[in-house]
Formats: C-alpha cells, sequence, structure tokens
C-alpha cells in the first residue's frame, strides 16, 4: 500500500526538527513556519489565533502535500513587531485558551455528574 505508516504522522525522525523558520527575503517583516507532523488542526489554530494579533498584517497557513504531515505557516507583521514575536505571543495565546477550555469542559462534567 503506497499510504504512510500511521506513527508518521507524529513520530520526529532522526535529525528532524519540529520548527523551522525562513525569513521571507522580498517581503518586509515576513517568515514562513515551517513545522513538522502537524496537519490543518494545528495550522488553522495559529493562524486564526496571529489574525487576532492587531500588529499582524497577514497570517496564513498551507499543507504542502496530503501525504505529509508539515504545515507551512506564513506571517506577516508590522515594522515594529516580528514575525517571531507574533508566532510566540500567538502559541502562548492558543494554549492559554486550550487550558481555559479543558477547565471549564471539566467543571461542566463536574456539575453534571453532581446533578445527577
Amino acid at each position: 500500500m503506497n499510504a504512510p505508516h500511521t506513527f508518521e504522522s507524529f513520530i520526529l525522525g532522526e535529525g528532524d526538527k519540529k520548527l523551522t523558520i525562513q525569513k521571507d527575503t522580498k517581503v518586509p517583516n515576513a517568515a514562513s513556519f515551517i513545522i513538522n507532523k502537524e496537519d490543518h488542526t494545528l495550522g488553522n489554530a495559529l493562524r486564526a489565533q496571529l489574525l487576532r494579533d492587531p500588529k499582524v498584517i497577514f497570517a496564513g497557513y498551507r499543507v504542502p502535500h496530503p501525504l505529509e504531515y508539515v504545515v507551512v505557516v506564513r506571517v506577516q507583521t508590522t515594522p515594529d513587531y516580528t514575525p517571531q514575536e507574533a508566532f510566540s505571543n500567538a502559541i502562548t495565546d492558543l494554549s492559554s485558551e486550550v487550558s481555559l477550555l479543558e477547565e471549564r469542559f471539566k467543571q461542566a462534567i463536574q456539575d453534571k455528574r453532581d446533578n445527577d
């Protein structure tokens, strides 16, 4: 079968990096973040979080090939803000939102159990 093994979607290979940054030489304050072993789930969440930042001019993502587990997130920012800062802040904010969601979910389950 031509499909890759299922573990290839989340286990980094020997010497692989999780994140690689490529600065854009043609567009000012722009960079591409290549994330290995991720898919649309993280790409779209990061794009949405980046677009909430008023200093981010452009944020988009793409998956170059459906059988390769790579997401490329492209970010362009205002001159006083680097794409790396925007990306780092987006990850921090997204992590906080997921933690809050988990906390509320656990509380809702506990409330449901208490009422039954």
